[in-house]
């Protein structure tokens, strides 16, 4: 019987690292004794074999077996791509 995998929802902080990248997954939960929801931000280092993911990108990421001392995601699949604005140094002046 195949057990099934952890996934997560999150945006891509980080991707100066060769093949990973750091996401930030945010979980909603309910204080248990003022019942006001609080957000938790969670960062992840993220096995991306193809340096497909950019910043500010939305991807699915998947639980997998170590792939590092902190690696234990994978990215399964990039579901928005983040708009990067290309601006030169002469137009900010």
């Amino acid at each position: 019987m195949e057990k099934k995998k952890k996934t997560r929802l999150g945006r891509v902080l980080s991707n100066k690292m060769d093949k990973t990248v750091v996401v930030e997954v945010e979980t909603r939960r309910q204080h248990s004794r003022y019942k006001k929801v609080v957000r938790h931000k969670t960062k992840f280092k993220v096995h991306d074999g193809g340096n497909t993911c950019g910043i500010g990108d939305l991807v699915r990421i998947v639980e997998t077996r170590p792939l590092s001392r902190e690696k234990r995601w994978r990215v399964d699949e990039v579901l928005v791509k983040a708009e990067t604005v290309a601006v030169k140094p002469e137009e900010i002046e």
